[in-house]
């Protein structure tokens, strides 16, 4: 049985205007418990609009998204978020700047709850706080009580990832959240999300723009192409996979592209 599953989902936006984009066209998704997806595609290929879509953030043209066999395909955003957790690629969407670690963790903490602050000044709970930041190894137990705004990117994404990792969400979902790093830190949170992802059994979704990340993380990888899924690679496919590979994979699919509106034109 399918832990998410989604089911003929399309979505068009400005519909019967000269602005009219199918932005997700007949979407076929079934994930596994425990499973991590990467997810690639061109810009405009609709990874963030499909992310979009589970989340919440507008309703449906048509289908359906099932978890654990509960239909929340006309749930609010806010009451997704009680099982669904997000990072998104900017530090900067992912924290409250002027509150402290302490608050945003405690925010996170009470995730699908009544919203209190009085969490984070409560001396328990900021020493779980503290000790949950120590296992980062970037010693951000010692900016506890620093406004999250002062904080590197970095930083920021460590703390964010750990937020939507503390209660253990139904689905994760990293919507290129290494982009706007340096390479060095790119990599420390890429490891961290791997660490965090297998240290709690969770099914994740992972877009990305790296194709190398892609393909050395997770155990299934989706190509996505003008709203559609055109690809689901399995892990053993991933495997015999190159980045070159990949790319080729892209520029054929581009050039079918514009071979069809050639046609078309004439």
């Amino acid at each position: 049985m399918a832990f998410i599953e989604l089911k003929n989902i399309n979505k068009t936006f400005f519909p019967n205007t000269n602005r009219e984009h199918y932005a997700l066209k007949n979407i076929n998704l079934v994930i596994n418990k425990g499973d991590f997806i990467t997810i690639i595609g061109g810009n405009g290929a609709g990874k963030s609009t499909l992310f979009n879509a589970i989340s919440g953030v507008f309703p449906l043209d048509s289908g359906t998204i099932t978890i654990d066999e509960k239909d929340i395909s006309s749930t609010k955003e806010f009451e997704r978020a009680k099982y669904i957790s997000r990072v998104f690629q900017n530090p900067l969407d992912n924290t409250a700047p002027r509150m402290t670690v302490a608050e945003n963790m405690a925010l996170a903490f009470n995730r699908g709850e009544k919203r209190t602050l009085k969490f984070s000044r409560n001396k328990e709970n900021i020493l779980l706080f503290e000790n949950l930041l120590k296992n980062l190894n970037l010693s951000l137990e010692h900016k506890i009580n620093t406004e999250m705004g002062v904080l590197s990117g970095g930083q920021r994404q460590a703390i964010a990832l750990l937020m939507a990792t503390m209660k253990a969400p139904e689905l994760i979902l990293l919507d290129e959240h290494t982009a706007a790093l340096d390479p060095k830190t790119q990599k420390k949170i890429m490891t961290l999300s791997e660490e965090k992802i297998k240290e709690k059994n969770l099914t994740a979704l992972m877009i990305t723009h790296n194709l190398q990340d892609a393909l050395t993380y997770g155990n299934r990888m989706l190509l996505l192409h003008q709203g559609e899924i055109v690809r689901d690679f399995s892990e053993e496919e991933k495997k015999k996979l190159s980045v070159t590979d990949l790319y080729k994979i892209m520029v054929e699919l581009d050039e079918k592209d514009n071979k069809n509106i050639g046609a078309i034109d004439l």
